[in-house]
This record gives C-alpha cells, sequence and structure tokens, in this order.
C-alpha cells in the first residue's frame, strides 16, 4: 500500500496518482473501478479519494456514477480529431506571438526547459511527460495572451492520454526521436530570435507529426476492426 507523502494532502495524493495512473497508460481508458478498493490500494480514506475524482472528473479524465464505481474516460477518434484541430490551429498562432512577446524571463524558460526534454517512448514516466509540458507551457507562456493560455493549458492531460496511444504505436521511433526534438529546437530558436512568421510554420509541422495525429489513425483502426 502506498504512504502519501507528508507534505501532500491526502486528496492531493490521490489526485496525482490517479492522474500518473492515467497519463501513463497503467489505468487503461475505460477501466471501470471500485472506489472503495481503490482508496485501500492508495492508503486513503474515501473522502479524499472522491474529492481527486471530482478534480479528475473536472478535467475529463474520469466518470463518476451515482453508485460506487468510477471508469476512466474512454478515448475516441472523434474526441482525438477535435483536440487535434484545435492544436493545430492555437499552438502555432501561440509561437508566433510568443515570438513577437517573449521577454528575457521568457527566453530564459524555454532555454531551460529544451535542455530538460528527453525523448518520449511508451516506457516514459510522467517526469518525461511533464517536461515535454513544460517546454509547450514555456511557448504558451511566452504568448502573454492569457484566454490563449488558458484553453491550451486546459487541453494538456486530456491530450496526454492521446500521446500515449501514439506513443504505443510509434513504428520508427529513432526516426521519430530525432525529427521531434530536431523541431523543439528549431521552435525555440525562431520564438527566441523573433521570427514569428517561421515560429508559426515550424510550430504547426510540429504538430502535424504529432502523437496526437498519430493517435487518430490508431483509434480509427481500432473502430474499423483493423
Amino acid at each position: 500500500m502506498p504512504i502519501p507523502p507528508i507534505a501532500l494532502t491526502k486528496s492531493a495524493y490521490a489526485y496525482d496518482e490517479l492522474r500518473r495512473r492515467i497519463l501513463t497508460g497503467q489505468i487503461q481508458p475505460g477501466a471501470v473501478f471500485s472506489q472503495t478498493s481503490l482508496a485501500q490500494e492508495l492508503g486513503v480514506s474515501t473522502t479524499p479519494l472522491r474529492e481527486a475524482l471530482r478534480r479528475l472528473a473536472a478535467e475529463g479524465m474520469v466518470q463518476l456514477d451515482s453508485h460506487r464505481d468510477a471508469r476512466v474516460t474512454p478515448l475516441s477518434p472523434d474526441e482525438a480529431r477535435n483536440l487535434y484541430v484545435i492544436r493545430e490551429n492555437l499552438d502555432p498562432l501561440a509561437a508566433a506571438l510568443a515570438a513577437t512577446s517573449r521577454t528575457p524571463e521568457d527566453i530564459s524558460a524555454i532555454e531551460v526547459t529544451l535542455k530538460q526534454l528527453t525523448p518520449l517512448n511508451e516506457s516514459s514516466d510522467l517526469d518525461a511527460m511533464t517536461a515535454h509540458r513544460n517546454f509547450h507551457r514555456a511557448i504558451y507562456t511566452a504568448s502573454h495572451n492569457p484566454l490563449l493560455i488558458g484553453i491550451l493549458e486546459g487541453l494538456w492531460d486530456k491530450a496526454d492520454q492521446y500521446r500515449h496511444i501514439g506513443l504505443q504505436n510509434q513504428q520508427d521511433s529513432a526516426k521519430d526521436h530525432a525529427r521531434v526534438q530536431q523541431e523543439h529546437v528549431l521552435i525555440a530558436e525562431a520564438v527566441i530570435a523573433g521570427q514569428a512568421d517561421h515560429a508559426r510554420e515550424t510550430m504547426h509541422r510540429h504538430v502535424l507529426g504529432s502523437l496526437g495525429r498519430r493517435a487518430i489513425e490508431v483509434l480509427e483502426g481500432r473502430q474499423e476492426g483493423r
């Protein structure tokens, strides 16, 4: 039975642990679990567990019913496409705005998070996924557009579930890793240099080849029984 870290409340611990399990695929989309059994497994009472589940439900990661069960929200090609369309349009916008609005503090954050990136693969832990998020968050933050930042941040956890599907179905990991890393470098360089059009184009190319795009193909194949 895991022991919650002292620095975290039991609710926060349950939230972090469940979120980690969902985002890394340890708990699969569509899985149903008993709240009572899960509380015992995590070493917390049902009250903090329910608080954690409500947070995850608000983020669209779990579904709660009127009984004692909870379900990890299933993934669908339709939702994957919707997320992809939003990112295809808003991520390049954020990069272009960042190139014209970045401050010295933004540049420092972009450089630091770029260095912390490691290639994502199907066994990547939450730290690797968080590093990826932090790099994109640094780009979003540099746009200095609170509404845009809020939209993109709000989608990230849901998008990470689809990224995990893409990671499990990569066809050429070494080639993909090199391409993605080079794209991250080019995005950072364009933003730092203040090249808005180049930043937009590079980010757009990055999204076109993203794991989210691969997830759509995988989920469509499953739906069609391929």
